[in-house]
């Protein structure tokens, strides 16, 4: 499985992998200027996962994005070509052969609100389950914990629990434990929705046998 060391929370739900390809999702207030992505990942349009500055910061004119097929027109217009552009859409499956020639494989899964209005279900927004040396992540993007994902196969799950516009730190524990990752991250809590102290709260309520690892702001 991929080491820890090799995973960077920012804010919200940028993650950074550092595997056989470097993997970024949702870029959002990088501290250094890197250019080192590989694949990027974008969930949604909202301003704290598409950044155009920090997407800037991390891809070079070969990185290759994962977005949501709404989203091909704003991608499109920060300039990125449509031959570096895969769209999909939840339920989608595709496998991506880096500019290193790194194979990653990608599967698109519903992320939606059940009845909050922040993320819609017709819009068709992501959250995606990647498999990279050996190891499956499933980021979930801004969500509720959906029934229709606890059937997920993953072996590190990161896991929004600031609530208000995704699930609270009760309701993604109760998420994960019916998940049950080998290890889970928990992400977008700390800055703009969600105290700190949520990170403690929620690693309270999850199962003994689920690893939990506190990445917020490395």
């Amino acid at each position: 499985m991929i080491d820890t060391d090799l995973i960077t929370v920012n804010e919200q739900s940028s993650i950074k992998i550092k595997g056989s390809s470097v993997l970024y999702f949702d870029p959002f207030h990088i501290r250094e200027f890197e250019l080192d992505a590989d694949i990027v990942f974008l969930t949604h349009g909202h301003y704290d996962h598409f950044s155009p500055e920090d997407i800037e910061n991390v891809a070079s004119g070969n990185a290759i994005f994962v977005v949501p097929w709404k989203m091909v027109k704003e991608v499109k217009n920060i300039g990125v070509s449509d031959e570096r552009i895969i769209a999909i859409k939840p339920g989608e499956e595709k496998d991506i052969t880096d500019r290193k020639g790194s194979k990653v494989n990608v599967k698109a899964v519903p992320a939606y609100n059940m009845i909050k209005p922040f993320h819609p279900k017709a819009q068709k927004w992501c959250g995606y389950v990647v498999t990279i040396d050996d190891t499956t992540l499933y980021v979930a993007g801004d969500t509720d914990g959906l029934k229709e994902n606890e059937n997920i196969n993953c072996d590190i799950a990161f896991i929004p629990i600031g609530g208000t516009y995704t699930m609270n730190y009760k309701e993604a524990a109760h998420f994960v434990n019916a998940l049950k990752p080998k290890m889970v991250i928990p992400i977008h809590y700390g800055t703009i929705v969600g105290e700190k102290v949520y990170g403690e709260r929620f690693s309270e309520l999850v199962d003994d046998d689920i690893r939990i690892v506190k990445k917020l702001f490395v």
